[in-house]
């Protein structure tokens, strides 16, 4: 009878209205939760009778039924933080965190580094990320971001960098005397070295004009500071000569000596690289260090020495680059935060905190650095924020009561219909 059917179809309706409410409110309890993807109910109609077989048209439908909860994963806004291990994702691409029930992803980047010095959420489940050798590059190991380098050991000075003018006006006949180096040169300057053990160690550079376009330099260090050396004076640890073309452009240079014996445990026979810029003569420009009728100066020194140092300091970039600063001003990257991408997002099995996990639907990951392969950028302390609407999840949730009562109507009009043929016997 249609009547009983009806009923049934209310109840149906009554049934989608309850499991919709359901989803509306959950959106409006994670109103709050970072990295929340907001859901939709989506319904599909029953047909269960059919008035003439196969001919169009002639169909009498049975009710709706709660076909999917369809996450919407769409961009969350990025609002700023304090803490630095805060990281949101701007694009596409989820955190891939390891717990105990294997691996899984996130979009919540709600980050702290716990007792053991690895990197994980609020449930102690670990992101993952690349891992970076002894000179900072990254590699393609994955495993937990942690922070194993809490100190950088010692580097000792390879190769100084000098950039400098040399007057082409000076004078050629002073002559160089060792016991008095400062009033026997033509230029001067002071450079500070590292030793094997990372003890900064002060040398001084002296050069004198011996010819036209021609100069000897000098590099010596304190008696002090060398192995059988004589406190007080200077002795020469490296020598050189430098040779300019007409222009006043670097030609060539000629390097005769170069050891340096540091004491104290350093490490003996130290070659320090003084670097001059390329040499006209190998094809180089040769305006690193120049010979111009301008006053002799030191522009700059570089040099590639550093003492140990330990952890002062931690930032990630948008790259997800995890960097280490040092007590001793050295910055060194660490690991890089990995990313994953599916071709189906929406497709994911929910695993509740903020966690997804791999289903048939969303196919399987896609995992590598941010910013690379349609993976998105990291901002760092910054959070992704609920894509919740307070607004739109109340008129979702005001249609669904109305289609609630609605639905109620039908079955009490069916029941009165039926008391009404049950009155028939009475009559």
């Amino acid at each position: 009878m249609g009547i009983l059917s009806s009923m049934y179809t209310g109840i149906s309706g009554m049934r989608g209205s309850g499991e919709a409410l359901s989803v509306y409110g959950d959106n409006i309890a994670n109103a709050n939760t970072t990295g929340f993807k907001v859901s939709r109910p989506e319904f599909q109609d029953l047909v269960s009778t059919s008035l003439k077989n196969m001919s169009g048209g002639n169909q009498v439908g049975r009710g709706s039924r709660l076909a999917s909860v369809a996450p919407i994963m769409s961009q969350g806004s990025i609002v700023a933080t304090e803490a630095p291990t805060d990281l949101a994702i701007s694009g596409d691409g989820m955190f891939v965190m390891r717990g105990a029930e294997g691996q899984s992803y996130s979009r919540a980047g709600n980050f702290r580094f716990d007792r053991d010095g690895k990197l994980v959420n609020s449930e102690g489940y670990r992101v993952q990320g690349f891992q970076a050798d002894e000179t900072g590059k990254m590699t393609s190991k994955m495993s937990d971001i942690s922070i194993d380098r809490s100190v950088v050991d010692a580097k000792q000075t390879k190769k100084v960098d000098l950039f400098m003018n040399l007057d082409m006006r000076t004078d050629t006949k002073v002559e160089f005397d060792p016991q008095r180096p400062e009033s026997t040169s033509n230029f001067a300057t002071g450079i500070t070295v590292y030793d094997s053990a990372g003890t900064p160690r002060t040398v001084s550079m002296f050069i004198n004009k011996s010819s036209d376009g021609e100069w000897t330099w000098r590099v010596m260090a304190k008696g002090e500071d060398l192995r059988d050396g004589k406190p007080g004076t200077l002795v020469e640890q490296a020598r050189g000569k430098l040779k300019f073309d007409t222009d006043g452009r670097l030609n060539e240079v000629v390097t005769d000596k170069n050891s340096f014996n540091f004491n104290k445990g350093a490490i003996g026979d130290q070659k320090i690289d003084f670097n001059f810029g390329p040499e006209k003569k190998k094809g180089g420009s040769g305006t690193q260090v120049t010979q111009y009728g301008t006053a002799s100066e030191a522009y700059k020194t570089l040099q590639d020495g550093y003492s140990a140092g330990t952890l002062s300091g931690l930032s990630f970039n948008e790259d997800g680059i995890l960097t280490g600063v040092y007590s001793n001003g050295q910055t060194i990257n660490l690991c890089q935060v990995a990313l994953a991408k599916f071709e189906n997002p929406e497709g994911l099995f929910k695993l509740g905190q903020n966690l997804y996990r791999e289903s048939r639907n969303s196919g399987q990951p896609t995992i590598g650095a941010p910013d690379l392969g349609g993976r998105g950028k990291i901002s760092a302390k910054a959070l992704e924020s609920s894509t919740t609407d307070i607004a739109n999840e109340f008129i979702n949730l005001m249609q669904a009561q109305h289609n609630f009562q609605a639905n109620s109507r039908v079955i009490r009009v069916a029941d009165d219909m039926m008391q009404e043929v049950l009155n028939l016997k009475r009559s």
